[in-house]
């Protein structure tokens, strides 16, 4: 069986733009290397990619968070830097909201050895995206690469650090 590598979210409004931090610009190497060593074993990658409108201040999201990010087309929306070319090829799931129905849907019935999500922003699109992966496959082990996992806000980086053990997710620092 192969195993799968999911990239959350790394576009350039959470990395450099409108959302971005230090800490996440530094995982670009290693998430590239893991990409890297994916293709080279021939297992899966696949990645998700925040997605909104021009109305996003209409919507429930944009109405608790402000900050427009991830328009649909706008350069904040893009894949950071060679991480772009390197999931050329690869599926992806868009999503409006902070988890992926469709990609919960498309691993249903699936069958992994085992499941790596790296990505940001640790405690919102990697978390709920984690949850959603565990839901759609329970018995599937599911790894969270913290090297190659960050958010703008360390406390609650390590809050999400803690529900992901206690949800028996396997956290690799």
């Amino acid at each position: 069986m192969k195993r799968l590598l999911i990239v959350v979210d790394y576009q350039n409004d959470f990395v450099n733009g409108s959302l971005g931090f230090q800490k996440a610009i530094e995982l670009e190497d290693y998430i590239f290397n893991l990409i890297q060593q994916y293709k080279d074993n021939n297992d899966e990658i696949i990645y998700t990619m925040d997605t909104h409108d021009t109305d996003y201040f209409d919507t429930y999201e944009g109405k608790n968070l402000p900050v427009p990010h991830c328009i649909k087309n706008s350069e904040g929306w893009k894949l950071y830097g060679k991480i772009e070319k390197a999931l050329e090829g690869c599926q992806c799931f868009y999503k409006d909201t902070f988890p992926s129905l469709e990609l919960a849907n498309f691993l249903k019935d699936k069958n992994y050895s085992r499941i790596a999500l790296v990505g940001v922003v640790s405690h919102i699109c990697v978390l709920s995206n984690a949850i959603m992966v565990k839901s759609a496959l329970p018995n599937t082990p599911i790894d969270i690469d913290m090297n190659a996992t960050a958010s703008h806000d360390e406390s609650t980086h390590q809050k999400c650090i803690d529900v992901l053990k206690s949800m028996h997710f396997n956290i690799i620092e």
